[in-house]
């Protein structure tokens, strides 16, 4: 544990980096993240901070300054008159260090 900080290094394994960050979120809002050096991503629901951190260094060769997550409660909605819950999803906002960028529409 980094005693300075209080915050513990996570160690994933290879195949727990993918599931971990399940795509880019490319919307109008999150495009303008990219001023301030953020990035968007839909990621598992029961990924921490750490293993986002540590996902996406080592996937994209970033240095990550910060992480934020939200999770978005899943709406009700009716289909063919039957009712019926879309399912919560969790996002991550991730702030990159200066000089350091993510380009999205490349893929890995």
């Amino acid at each position: 544990m980094n005693r300075r900080f209080g915050k513990a290094q996570v160690a994933i394994s290879d195949g727990r980096k993918l599931e971990v960050i399940r795509r880019p979120l490319i919307t109008e809002k999150t495009t303008l993240l990219g001023e301030n050096n953020q990035v968007a991503f839909l990621v598992a629901l029961d990924a921490c901070k750490p293993e986002i951190k540590a996902a996406v260094e080592d996937l994209f060769k970033v240095k990550v300054k910060a992480v934020n997550t939200l999770i978005v409660k899943g709406k009700s909605k009716r289909t063919r008159g039957r009712p019926g819950r879309r399912s919560d999803v969790k996002k991550a906002i991730v702030t990159l260090a200066e000089g350091h960028s993510i380009d999205v529409t490349t893929g890995l």
